[in-house]
């Protein structure tokens, strides 16, 4: 039976309610504590079940042998994902973000890498995989095996085996992104955002030009470029295509936390089902309305169909 895995990283978020972001030496109250799973593997895995429950999802990553390890098995397992493919180790502790949030939205992030940093090829279930299967590993850049050298190696055994592979990338203001460009010969589908697309091609381009400029690093099938007011894609054979984003009256907003991992998301399913390239960009659309509906990165997805109905009818 055909499968999704998603691998790379996964964490805590610890959300620290507080008053004040304090001055150095200065202290500020905590006035109320909460934890949620984050990474991509939690936010686009959960996203990809629930827009698509008939698809299977299969989480990969590594984990301390802790709490907060435990209560990551634990959640995801409640939100219908296989947790098989999930490596528990005592060398680390599960990695995990403090959030400090001060009244209005503004939140400053304390990232501990943990066990994720320790994550690559020899933690891979290559035995879960069979020909067919999509695989989205990430987030490049945020994985350290990864970007030396791991990714590729994967992402070569994964083709190998008769995989659709996916990749996405965390944004950073850095040169790093060169890094990531070995491994685009074994990637099928790129889906990154426009800040993103820009850092992996290095050059002076137009958004509608990065999805072609990158096309010619090796993608193996199609490039996806989105960002808040469309999705644009290019394709082996040239095609380009783009679709708008989702109108939503601003009432309906509630943030924009993981509005990128659920376009991913919905780009997927649409690929899963073997959509064409405008029906693909609209699956991502519609797939962002659930994230930009609740303040957290996956309380507002739906199905597909409900979202549609919901927030989209006229997308």
């Amino acid at each position: 039976m055909r499968k999704a895995i998603v691998g790379g990283s996964i964490l805590v978020d610890r959300i620290n309610d507080i008053n004040v972001y304090p001055k150095p030496g200065e202290l500020a109250r905590i006035s109320a504590v909460s934890r949620t799973p984050g990474g991509l593997v939690p936010n686009t895995g959960t996203d990809i079940h629930v827009l698509s429950p008939d698809i299977p999802v299969f989480a990969c990553g590594k984990i301390g042998d802790d709490d907060d390890g435990r209560y990551l098995i634990a959640e995801l397992q409640r939100r219908g994902l296989d947790t098989s493919g999930l490596v528990v180790t005592s060398d680390a502790p599960t990695s995990f973000t403090d959030v400090m949030s001060v009244p209005g939205g503004e939140r400053t992030f304390f990232n501990c890498p943990g066990a994720n940093a320790s994550w690559g090829y020899d933690d891979f279930p290559f035995d879960l995989v069979s020909e067919g299967d999509i695989v989205l590993l990430g987030y490049f850049l945020l994985l350290s095996k990864v970007d030396a050298g791991d990714g590729v190696r994967m992402l070569r055994e994964l083709k190998r085996r008769g995989a659709i592979t996916a990749i996405d990338l965390v944004t950073e203001e850095s040169d790093r992104y060169v890094l990531v460009r070995d491994s685009l010969q074994y990637v099928d589908n790129l889906i990154v955002n426009e800040t993103e697309a820009a850092r992996l091609a290095g050059e002076n381009l137009s958004v509608a030009e990065l999805p072609s400029a990158l096309m010619r690093f090796g993608v193996r099938e199609r490039v996806i470029v989105h960002m808040p007011e469309k999705g644009i894609s290019c394709t082996k054979d040239g095609i380009r295509s783009e679709f708008p984003s989702c109108p939503m009256p601003p009432s309906l907003i509630k943030g924009k936390t993981g509005a990128g991992d659920a376009f991913c998301a919905g780009a997927l399913v649409g690929i899963w089902r073997g959509l064409d390239e405008r029906e693909i960009l609209r699956m991502g659309a519609i797939a962002a309305t659930g994230a930009l509906s609740a303040p957290g990165a996956t309380e507002g997805m739906r199905s597909m169909e409900e979202l549609e109905r919901r927030y989209a009818p006229a997308c």
